[in-house]
């Protein structure tokens, strides 16, 4: 541990050392973590204050709405403060944190998208016994794992950072604190880390991928067999997660499953998985979703109203 304390502090290198697209790069990130925000707040607002919230489906968005909220916060903020600044440091304990903070929201929200997956194809394939098998218990209990998992996921890449020494540089070609770019600088041989790694998060978020994918295909083939409606109706619904789990996985998987190596266009892609998707999610699960934009307007319109009435 001795050799921790040769370097208190990293600098990183950001995205670019123009100032022009720096000060572009500020006003975009702003403008997406606003949204970010506002959108996932008032997903959680008004499933809470409808009776949507007793629904298993809503239940899960509402925690999948606090994920993407916990999860981006571990990284935008300060990414968003160093654009204005020259030199870009963060403190060795706070990057620690970052690591574990972003792989645990991160792990959590990927749990909580199978859960969801497995919510849709229990609501299509076996639609008599639904609200019997995803009982609240159940719900409970399985947002419960998607939190074990997450800490299970989280917890061995944090013990790889905590125990990489580093004695010399301390500049991360990155914007924010992650294992990958930390072995590039460690003064050791991190070839078994690196394999870690791989295996921790490359493989894990391809297998859930897998199993992702190969549910919504069972869900599509069991549609041959509903009403018009009924398809159109499921369709709209699982087109809307389909579409977030490929925003999330597909630069997720690209950063992480392959050999432990850095390349310039990794800060690019972790903008997808970081701010991106989770900015796009409560936009593509309101705008597609017709119960979603009912209760919107019966909430807020409802709100508007009782505001009008005391004034």
């Amino acid at each position: 541990m001795e050799t921790h304390r040769n370097v208190s502090e990293f600098i990183l290198l950001g995205l670019s050392y123009d100032p022009n697209i720096q000060i572009s790069c500020f006003v975009f990130f702003l403008l997406c973590y606003t949204v970010l925000l506002g959108g996932n707040l008032l997903i959680l607002i008004s499933v809470q204050c409808s009776p949507l919230f007793n629904q298993p489906m809503y239940y899960f968005l509402v925690h999948l709405s606090s994920m993407d909220i916990c999860y981006t916060s571990t990284v935008t903020p300060k990414l968003i403060a160093d654009l204005l600044v020259e030199k870009k440091t963060i403190f060795y304990s706070n990057c620690m944190i970052q690591v574990f903070t972003m792989h645990f929201f991160g792990g959590v929200e990927v749990f909580i998208l199978t859960a969801m997956a497995y919510d849709r194809y229990i609501a299509i394939c076996k639609p008599l016994h639904y609200m019997i098998i995803m009982s609240r218990t159940r719900c409970n209990l399985l947002v419960l794992t998607a939190w074990v998992c997450g800490a299970i996921h989280a917890f061995p890449l944090f013990a790889i950072a905590i125990s990489l020494p580093f004695c010399g540089p301390n500049e991360i070609d990155h914007y924010f604190c992650d294992v990958l770019p930390l072995l590039k600088i460690a003064c050791t041989d991190t070839y078994i880390d690196g394999v870690l790694i791989f295996v921790i998060s490359g493989m894990v978020a391809l297998v859930t991928f897998v199993i992702l994918f190969f549910s919504y295909g069972v869900i599509l083939f069991s549609l041959r067999k509903q009403s018009a409606e009924g398809r159109q109706k499921a369709l709209s619904t699982c087109g809307s997660h389909i579409t977030v789990v490929i925003l999330f996985f597909a630069p997720y998987i690209f950063n992480y499953l392959r050999p432990p190596t850095t390349f310039p266009e990794d800060k690019i892609v972790a903008l997808f998985y970081i701010i991106i998707a989770p900015m796009f999610n409560p936009l593509i699960y309101t705008l597609r979703n017709t119960e979603m934009k009912n209760t919107l307007r019966k909430v807020w319109c409802r709100t508007c109203l009782s505001k009008e009435s005391h004034t």
